[in-house]
């Protein structure tokens, strides 16, 4: 933090002290009254030409923020030198502007801290509250400041009850205001029991140190005091007051600092040695410079060692470009918090993920659930399937067999009906009733092999059928099984425990394989019934011719002294037409 940033810090509290209305905006008469007194307390010479100019009576009206902004890093802020004026007048006069609207103490006189007290924690919060507007303190730098103070009071303070106090203010968890802050101090929550002197005294000690002698360490509580220094003429030793500032170690004739005698410029060619006790004087140490060396002496060792590690701890912050070790600590603590909360972030983002692999999970499992039962609504419709084709070959057999009944039977009604022509020869006109009878029952015997030819064309289509159906589902059967194998490989990194389970299902599908198998075997075996049945048909077909011939011979019985010879024209001549008709139909 620079010195341009903490100016801005003081600066904007007096701004909002002025700002009565909170509207965001100044009158022009108040801010050049206020930037009168800047050009006072920084030092910086007054251009009354361009106070007049900026703050003319005109029409505009009352200024904001950053209508104010380049009029006070033009003329004022650009200006400012380090060490050309005193740090703690301009924040007096900041802090006097806006106390007198915000700061309210106990008016029964109980507050814990006293107004020049409170004014040095207000310098403390603005060292220590972040860069951003308007200011807060966030809670790690709250403990941090009251565990200083208690420190220098030795005594603990109680982190429970702070973080309780905290979370108990609305905006407890983002950062206090420093009227939040003062207030809290002034509950005596923190600091019961303690005398306000102590208190008072505890304030000092820590601004001294952050504040005062922002180069000195933060355990040697000494940065200023009064030493004895050597001459440079006149070689004699007097006592002054030295005070440690982040680059120069000044010295003055009293504790007052009205009267400065001199000033040692610290830089990274510096350095400080401790000397043996001579002249009289013990404790002796010196600061060499490049141009000069500069003998003190100290009341006791305790007091060298603690001035000679703080002026070696400036001298090593002006090496690292640093001007505070406590602006230091606080960037580190900054840091830190940063990377707390971007390990909580990373954190917070790794349970996400963590969730969202979670849900995918669980959806896959959802998926893998619809498989599953998808596989066994297939198996079932699977069995539907098998067990009517089942049926239909059932069916089919009965069916086949009721004809072959049916046929054997005409046979042997047929050979019946020749034992009895061949024994009533005599009587033709008996015979021929008889023929014409079996003729009747012959059609009948061709209608019913026409049908069975027909029957077992349709059965053969629906056979077809039934085997086009079955190799689709099979298709489809092995098209999913293709599908769970590739969704098993992409997935069985993940999916280790489901491993056994899909091992099941394929077993599952090699049993439903075996019966496919099976399935098949018995179509085959159909197949076989149905070409033995064909076979049975061309049998009775060949018996029925014959039965034909045997007519014919039976039509014209032979008389004494005649030849056998073919017949021709009646009888069953006149079925060979048919008969020839049927056998081509059926080729």
């Amino acid at each position: 933090m620079d010195l341009r940033a903490e100016l801005l810090k003081s600066i904007w509290y007096a701004f909002t002290a002025l700002d009565v209305e909170k509207s965001g905006k100044v009158s022009k008469s108040q801010l050049k009254v206020l930037s009168h007194n800047l050009y006072t307390v920084l030092c910086i010479p007054h251009d009354p030409v361009a106070l007049e100019e900026h703050f003319r009576d005109d029409d505009d009206g009352p200024v904001s923020s950053q209508g104010y902004m380049p009029y006070l890093n033009k003329y004022i802020l650009d200006k400012v030198e380090e060490g050309a004026f005193v740090k703690e007048n301009f924040d007096e006069l900041c802090w006097t502007l806006t106390a007198k609207k915000n700061y309210k103490p106990d008016r029964n006189g109980n507050s814990v801290v006293s107004h020049q007290d409170a004014f040095k924690l207000w310098c403390l919060f603005n060292f220590l509250s972040e860069d951003k507007y308007p200011l807060v303190m966030v809670p790690d730098e709250v403990e941090y400041l009251l565990k200083k103070i208690c420190t220098a009071m030795n005594v603990e303070l109680n982190s429970c009850e702070l973080d309780d106090y905290l979370s108990q203010e609305p905006q407890g968890q983002g950062g206090l205001t420093v009227w939040q802050f003062l207030d809290m101090v002034n509950s005596g929550r923190f600091l019961r029991g303690i005398e306000q002197e102590a208190v008072s005294m505890a304030v000092e000690e820590v601004y001294q140190e952050v504040i005062e002698d922002p180069g000195a360490d933060p355990h040697v509580s000494r940065a200023q005091g009064y030493l004895w220094k050597k001459g440079q003429l006149r070689r004699n030793w007097s006592e002054r007051w030295f005070t440690l500032k982040p680059s120069a170690l000044s010295y003055y004739m009293s504790e007052e600092r009205k009267e400065k005698k001199g000033s040692i410029t610290l830089d990274k060619h510096c350095c400080v040695e401790v000397l043996p006790d001579r002249d009289g004087k013990r404790c002796m140490f010196c600061v060499k410079t490049t141009s000069r060396t500069y003998e003190m002496s100290a009341s006791d060792t305790r007091q060298r060692q603690e001035w000679t590690l703080a002026i070696q701890t400036a001298i090593r912050l002006q090496a690292e470009g640093k001007k505070s070790l406590h602006k230091d600590l606080k960037q580190k603590r900054r840091e830190q918090r940063e990377q707390r909360e971007q390990r909580k972030a990373a954190k917070e983002e790794e349970t996400q993920r963590l969730k969202q692999l979670q849900e995918e999970k669980e959806r896959k499992l959802q998926e893998l659930e619809l498989l599953k039962e998808a596989q066994r609504q297939a198996e079932i419709l699977l069995q539907e399937e098998e067990q009517r084709r089942r049926q239909q070959h059932e069916e089919m057999q009965r069916t086949l067999e009721i004809q072959l009944r049916e046929a054997e039977q005409a046979r042997a009604s047929m050979q019946a009906e020749m034992v009895l022509k061949e024994a009533e020869a005599e009587r033709q006109r008996k015979r021929i009733l008889e023929l014409e009878e079996m003729q009747e029952r012959l059609q009948e015997a061709l209608q019913q092999e026409v049908k069975a030819r027909q029957d077992e064309e349709s059965v053969r289509y629906a056979q077809a059928r039934l085997l086009a159906e079955e190799e689709e589902k099979l298709k489809q059967l092995m098209k999913l099984k293709e599908e769970q194998e590739e969704y098993i490989i992409k997935t069985q990194l993940e999916k280790q425990v489901l491993k056994q389970e899909m091992e099941n299902k394929n077993k599952c599908l090699e049993e439903a394989q075996k019966q496919l198998e099976e399935v098949r075997v018995n179509r085959q075996r159909v197949d076989q019934d149905v070409m033995a049945a064909q076979r049975k048909l061309r049998q009775a077909s060949t018996n029925v011719k014959h039965w034909n011939v045997q007519m014919n011979r039976l039509m014209h019985p032979i008389g004494p002294g005649e030849k056998r010879t073919n017949m021709s024209g009646g009888g069953f001549a006149g079925y060979q037409p048919l008969l020839s008709q049927r056998d081509s139909s059926f080729k």
